[in-house]
């Protein structure tokens, strides 16, 4: 392997608990080392275990598994389907029509009661079916672990050791094991032997490049955290390259990739949804509150009225509650969930977790595997002059091709495999390979020695690795030497790696060549690599800021790398705009928030940074959601108000998550934000529909009842009517928003609806006051208004008919409708103006109290409903040119 000068990996963090320990008091000795204290050395680690090189016997390794049981991570108990349905109870909504209907109850109102109480039950069966299935769907991508490893035990003390494949639950701390390319580490082990490791551990640091390990026992700074010691590598990792010998020193639940399992997860604070419920609940509430106090009051002291009156003024509290909300709410959320994990694979696991995605107006995640992928790729090669020359990138090739073949690797690591995608097969195969000095992490380089045809006589050495290394070993000056020194670094400050090749003529010989060898050399240049970009990255990219979501980089890489990364697709990165965590650390959680929103790139993060920053994000107003896959993205995923993993992810991130992605690709996180949107704006216009509705309402009832001598309208009345408008709200799960809504966040703001509720509450107040002086003037004249039946009839009409009006004016979708066949609200509103126009006279009409009407008053409601539309759309466009003036706060 070929190692980059790309600056180190992150600083990684040590989790708060030490490492746990194998045997009570040898939690010290096998632990890693922590601050103010030096690490254990091999011996005195196999003294704690009680261990040695030659691996346990049968007999010690079936006692210490029955001692501490099977090499398994903690289990993890899922919310039973009775569990999510009383869950579902919290909801503020359900909570408020669970109340009214009991209330309604007591005052005998039976009909209203059981209507609501229907309601609730339905509400909390969806929610509670919809999280029940996607926990389900979410159990099942449990098992993308390795289930063996290779572990050296011996049948008895006086055996000989033996190498035999074991199922990973039957390690046991003491356990010697041999690590290869490609392997998972199965617990948390220190190494006695190493030859070439590097290991991935991005899912415990988040850091992309792999990590060079070894078995020495010299001191690693301690101020680096754990996983930043060589000779310990931790369950959760994979190994990139090399070999090892190891010994196990926690298995279980007392590994630190499990420790996540069993830290006690910390309150989450509501999201963005809650907190938007809360708010219109209040709102609601308090209404309610006020409303039959008045009605009573009112008929009390000016009707001579006394609690004959409750049931009415019960309906009034009932007529002002969106009763269909928790069923509509659950429906929209579920369809939406549902068709993200048919046609895209998303899981929801929270269902209002996809309402939030729609209102994510900030998308925080890390670099790795989002917008680029695992793996490297050349970007330039440059000569000793610094321009560029294909013969260095011919001679790098060379040296990654045969020393793959010459040192018995099994696969060319990531950065030679990107030099030999990018040379040419002919070039490589114009060579004779003869030996090879692997690469190892102490000599930081890896030599070829190659034949080339036609120069009898003569070898040539091809040397490739970290650039320090190689100009160590060439016949420079000093000046030259710090000059290539300075290139070298500020292409690496750049976000690049940079690999030196440097080759030596030397004449042939039969004897073996070693790292002796590697002096005197030609400089021939300099291999830059980057980060291969993810290949829809850019596009769902631009599709995002389109959105008005803004994306912001928390990684443990080095800035530079992250800020390349973010340059290359697009994402515009200031100086100003990169922030490392030194700075966050120096940062009071007052200061941070204002310091993050016009930061872009948050490099050498922990996850605690990662946590600040998303809480700052949150405190400074914005909604936040936060993809992630690593145990290191655990804390800020339940900080988030909605946290993302790809199903890939460790398995305690991807149950911590409320959004499961098919694959750790952006696309379809664009996909489920879009869903989210068109789910919340349907919310929304329903809300904005139905609470103005129902506040025009409860006013002109609260008028009526102090101008008339009768009830203005009857309880069963005012059910039926609310019953009507319930069912065809419904149809508001199925709409198509308009293409506007999907160009925002979609968020629940509480102060904005009860402005849009309150302009137009009032005026379908107005219109019914209008339909109050048709009624009593011009159909009966003065002194003729106590025509119960009439009144109730006309009212009764016109309410539904200016109730079809607003379905169809105020809906976000009806300009996108235009020019399309009739879709559900239209056919709704339709449905509701014909039962409005044929109940009064039909024989169900004197059922509910209510009777037909004379002609003149069709033609004469025809007049009001006219002005009340062309209200309606007046009040429509400027509160459609408020809406979009109101920008989400973009950073």
């Amino acid at each position: 392997m070929a190692e980059s000068t790309a600056p180190p990996g992150p600083d990684a963090e040590a989790p708060d608990a030490g490492a746990p320990a194998a045997f009570g008091d040898a939690r010290a000795a096998a632990a890693p080392s922590r601050p103010g204290r030096s690490a254990p050395t091999v011996l005195e680690v196999l003294r704690e275990l009680d261990a040695g090189p030659r691996g346990l016997t049968e007999t010690e390794a079936q006692e210490r598994l029955a001692r501490f049981g099977d090499n398994v991570l903690p289990a993890r108990r899922e919310a039973s389907w009775p569990r999510l349905f009383v869950r579902s109870l919290r909801d503020p909504f359900t909570a408020v029509l669970l109340c009214l209907g009991l209330v309604s109850a007591a005052v005998f109102a039976w009909g209203t009661a059981s209507v609501i109480l229907l309601l609730v039950v339905v509400s909390c069966v969806l929610r509670a079916t919809g999280e029940h299935r996607a926990d389900r769907s979410t159990a099942a991508l449990r098992h993308l672990v390795a289930t063996t490893a290779t572990v050296v035990r011996r049948a008895d003390a006086d055996a000989a050791p033996t190498s035999r494949e074991l199922p990973l639950d039957e390690l046991v701390p003491g356990d010697v094991i041999r690590l290869g390319p490609g392997d998972l580490v199965p617990a948390d082990v220190r190494l006695l032997r190493a030859h070439g490791l590097t290991v991935h551990q991005s899912a415990l640091t988040g850091e992309s490049a792999p990590v060079a390990k070894s078995a020495s026992d010299t001191p690693h700074p301690a101020d680096r955290g754990v996983f930043a010691q060589r000779q310990y590598c931790f369950q959760g990792s994979s190994v990139v390259s090399g070999s090892a010998t190891a010994v196990v020193t926690a298995t279980g639940a007392r590994t630190r990739f499990a420790a996540a399992h069993s830290r006690p997860a910390e309150p989450r604070e509501a999201s963005a949804f809650d907190r938007s419920v809360h708010g219109i609940s209040w709102i609601l509430i308090r209404f309610m509150l006020l409303a039959p106090p008045l009605v009573l009051m009112a008929n009390a002291a000016l009707r001579g009225r006394g609690l004959e009156t409750l049931p009415f003024a019960v309906a009034v509290a009932v007529g002002l509650t969106p009763e269909m909300l928790p069923v509509l709410v659950t429906t929209c959320l579920a369809r939406g969930a549902a068709l993200l994990a048919r046609t895209h694979g998303v899981i929801v696991r929270r269902l209002t977790a996809l309402h939030d995605l729609g209102a994510v107006d900030v998308l925080c995640l890390d670099k790795t595997g989002t917008l680029t992928q695992d793996r490297p790729v050349t970007d330039r090669a440059l000569g000793p002059d610094g321009r560029d020359d294909p013969e260095v990138l011919r001679w790098a090739a060379v040296n990654a091709w045969w020393t793959l073949h010459l040192a018995d690797l099994p696969e060319p690591d990531a950065l030679d495999e990107a030099l030999l995608e990018a040379a040419d097969e002919d070039d490589l195969m114009a060579y004779d390979g003869v030996a090879a000095v692997p690469f190892d992490p102490v000599r930081r380089l890896a030599t070829a020695v190659v034949r080339t045809p036609g120069r009898l006589g003569r070898h040539t050495l091809v040397v490739k690795g970290d650039v320090q290394a190689v100009l160590e070993r060439c016949a420079l000056t000093d000046e030259e030497r710090g000059s290539l020194t300075a290139r070298a670094a500020a292409q690496a400050d750049d976000g690049l790696r940079v690999l030196a090749v440097a080759t030596a003529e030397r004449p042939a010989r039969t004897r073996a060549y070693t790292p002796a060898d590697e002096r005197g050399l030609t400089f021939c240049g300099l291999i830059t690599l980057r980060d291969a970009l993810a290949p829809t990255a850019a596009d769902t990219l631009r599709n995002l800021t389109d959105r008005g979501v803004t994306v912001k980089i928390l990684t443990g890489d080095h800035p530079g790398t992250a800020a390349r990364a973010c340059r290359d697709l697009g994402i515009p990165v200031t100086g100003d705009a990169v922030l490392t965590a030194d700075r966050i650390d120096a940062l009071t959680d007052a200061d941070l928030p204002a310091l993050a929103r016009r930061t872009t790139v948050f490099a050498r993060c922990t996850p605690d940074h990662k946590a600040r920053i998303t809480q700052a994000l949150r405190t400074a107003g914005h909604t936040v959601g936060f993809l992630g896959d690593g145990v290191n993205d655990l804390p800020a995923l339940r900080a988030a108000d909605v946290g993302i993993a790809p199903r890939d992810a460790a398995d305690v991130t991807r149950e911590g998550a409320d959004v499961v992605l098919a694959e750790k690709d952006l696309t379809a996180l664009d996909h489920a934000i879009a869903a989210g949107r068109h789910a919340g704006g349907n919310i929304a216009t329903y809300l904005r529909i139905t609470l103005s509705s129902n506040l025009g309402n409860v006013i002109a009832m609260l008028s009526a009842g102090l101008l008339l001598p009768f009830l203005p309208m009857l309880p069963a009345q005012v059910l039926t009517q609310n019953l009507c408008f319930d069912a065809a709200q419904l149809t508001f799960a199925h709409d198509r928003p308009h293409p506007s809504v999907l160009r925002r966040p979609t968020e629940l703001r509480p102060p904005d609806l009860l402005r849009f509720i309150t302009g137009f509450g009032v005026l379908n107040a107005v219109a019914d006051l209008a339909t109050f002086a048709v009624l009593a003037l011009a159909l009966h004249g003065p002194g003729t208004g106590d025509d119960e039946a009439v009144f109730h009839s006309g009212w009764f009409t016109e309410n539904l008919l200016t109730q079809a009006l607003v379905m169809l004016l105020l809906r976000a979708g009806r300009r996108g409708a235009q020019g399309r066949r009739p879709g559900p609200v239209t056919w709704a509103a339709l449905a509701l103006a014909v039962i409005g126009l044929a109940l009064p006279p039909s024989p169900l009409g004197p059922v509910l109290g209510l009777t037909g009407l004379p002609v003149l008053y069709y033609a004469l409601l025809i007049a009001v409903l006219a002005v009340y539309a062309a209200g309606l759309l007046a009040a429509g466009s400027r509160a459609a040119r408020r809406w979009t003036s109101q920008q989400t706060p973009h950073l």
